[in-house]
């Protein structure tokens, strides 16, 4: 323009005869605002593509239906599954990409109902079979007939929140199992509490009867009777103290491989065989294992537990495996408990058998909850045993199971660089009896009382029985004792540790034993930091009570 503004024209021109001379004929039409917009659409194109090329999310369209091709996509679809190029991607049908081929037709057929979808969270998988999850949001897109003519869709990966969810899915799983666990374990404990007192008569008495009558007196096998009778309620009652967290308190150096060695060995494994002909056992164990600190007795128990559940799990016969490993854990590991980083001596038991289900797996360790049939395979406390042990000895468990193929439990034991202490020589009654000592039994359950008392005095010990902590005190103030025999729990009144802490302050140096049928660990501990001796678990037994007060009165 004259102004000197620019402007866009489209000009028409035509040759003409204007009065009999040839002559050059125009028209001219401003499209000035026609170019900007185009300009601007342009620019605007070119912007959006810039974008969806660069967008860390996979924008594409595809065909409908149950399998679908890819028409277009931007570069984060082809990285999001693993792709070198457009022309690949083109080859593939959308389906190739779910984990379940399927899951594309319930996709499409449940877009095309909706016309629009949005955040459906889909199991997918790269050109590799890596799996991952994608959120996807899709529309329908129609044609000018009203006919569908695509699917435009977005996929974000989402990958990284779903595993932090079930990671924290598995440890409040693991959370609720263990309160579940504990909350189960004080009613156990309690009332093996009880059943230990009421237990002491028929596995402690038959002790000292043995020791009156002759070797040929026909009461001998009714009595003997009596006394294992005991003892397996005992152990039953033992069962009950592991699932209430309070049954092991011997703490030695042991190594799981002479554990495992035992059992095989035992009159309870040979049965066990017998009843599972087709059944065999097979050891892989590391010749420089690491040690251990727990107790022999509740190890082997376990070992017990798990190859029976092995044998139970294989009707038609299969084999058993049971090894040994050292291994360090240099990160925490996730899987049915949460391994915490450290050396472990580590414990395998394998079968070949039906395997578990998943919910069964949720449950195995639950008190009576069994498969088996109860009063013919067990008291359905086995598991929950092994569990109890476990925890107890700061361990961690893991199950691996497919069904059909079998199962395998990994126990995780933290190491030891303590050694195993040397074989002991076996003791004779006679080497621990009396020497003239006075003993102090206090017991808040007069059959106790008198059991100890009886006990002791076959010792040839000098014994006084009471009845409660206060009473203990009080007598001592005004006599002495050369060792305490100390009830841990005493209801009503106090209990063994604040008994001893009151007696220790006008008496420094007094020896004890304490004594319990349901420890409280850490008051069991506290009573041995003042001075205490060692902890001797009831129902008493002679072979038990008589070594531990002579070495508590010669240590």
């Amino acid at each position: 323009r004259k102004d000197g503004t620019r402007i866009w024209i489209q000009s028409t021109p035509n040759l003409i005869s204007w009065q009999n001379r040839p002559a050059s004929l125009a028209f001219y039409l401003d499209v000035t605002e026609l170019k900007k917009t185009e300009d601007a659409l342009r620019e605007s194109e070119e912007r959006y593509r810039t974008l969806v090329e660069n967008v860390p999310v996979a924008v594409y369209r595809t065909t409908p239906g149950p399998k679908g091709r890819y028409l277009v996509s931007n570069p984060a679809l082809l990285k999001m599954l693993g792709l070198e190029s457009e022309e690949e991607l083109k080859e593939r049908t959308v389906a190739e990409g779910y984990m379940d081929p399927k899951g594309r037709k319930a996709f499409s057929d449940n877009l095309l109902a909706k016309g629009s979808v949005d955040g459906v969270e889909l199991a997918l998988k790269r050109k590799n079979g890596t799996p991952f999850w994608g959120s996807v949001t899709a529309r329908v897109t129609y044609d000018e007939s009203g006919e569908v003519s695509c699917f435009d869709s977005i996929i974000v990966d989402i990958t990284a929140r779903k595993q932090a969810e079930e990671e924290k899915e598995k440890l409040q799983a693991q959370l609720e199992r263990a309160q579940k666990m504990e909350a189960i374990g004080t009613l156990a404990g309690g009332v093996a509490h009880d059943l230990n007192n009421i237990l002491a008569g028929l596995v402690s008495y038959p002790d000292l009867l043995l020791m009156e009558i002759p070797e040929d007196s026909p009461l001998r096998n009714p009595i003997l009777t009596i006394q294992k009778s005991g003892q397996k309620a005992a152990t039953i009652v033992e069962d009950l103290l592991t699932l209430a967290r309070r049954g092991v308190a011997v703490r030695e150096v042991v190594n799981l491989n002479d554990i495992i060695s035992e059992y095989l060995k035992s009159p309870e494994h040979e049965r066990l065989i017998s009843f599972h002909a087709g059944v065999n056992v097979r050891t892989d164990l590391e010749g420089d294992l690491l040690n251990t600190l727990g107790s022999p007795a509740h190890l082997s128990k376990i070992v017990m537990n798990l190859v029976s559940n092995a044998a139970e799990a294989m009707p038609e016969g299969g084999e058993i495996s049971i090894s040994t490993e050292n291994q360090y854990i240099d990160k925490p590991v996730t899987g049915y408990d949460h391994v915490e980083e450290g050396d472990y001596s580590v414990l395998k038991v394998s079968d070949t058998g039906v395997g578990i289900s998943k919910m069964d797996r949720e449950r195995i360790f639950e008190p009576f909850y069994t498969k088996k049939v109860m009063g013919r395979s067990g008291t359905g406390l086995g598991m929950t045993v092994v569990w109890g042990t476990v925890k107890d000895h700061n361990g961690y468990i893991d199950i691996k199971s497919t069904k059909g193929k079998g199962t395998t439990f990994t126990l995780y034991f933290p190491v030891t660089r303590k050694e195993l202490p040397k074989d002991k020589a076996l003791v004779s009654i006679e080497d621990y009896m009396a020497k003239g000592e006075s003993v102090l039994v206090i017991d808040d359950v007069k059959e106790q009382r008198e059991i100890a008392s009886r006990m002791l005095k076959n010792l040839g010990y000098s014994v006084k029985t009471v009845s409660s902590g206060e009473e203990a005190v009080n007598y001592l103030k005004d006599n002495s004792a050369d060792l305490l025999v100390l009830d841990m729990i005493m209801d009503p009144g106090i209990d063994g540790y604040e008994t001893y802490k009151r007696i220790i302050e006008f008496h420094p140096n007094q020896k004890a034993i304490i004594v319990s049928g349901f420890s409280e660990t850490k008051r069991v501990k506290k009573a041995q930091r003042l001075g205490a001796g060692a902890y001797v678990k009831k129902p008493f037994l002679l072979g038990k009570i008589g070594p531990a007060v002579r070495d508590e009165l010669e240590r």
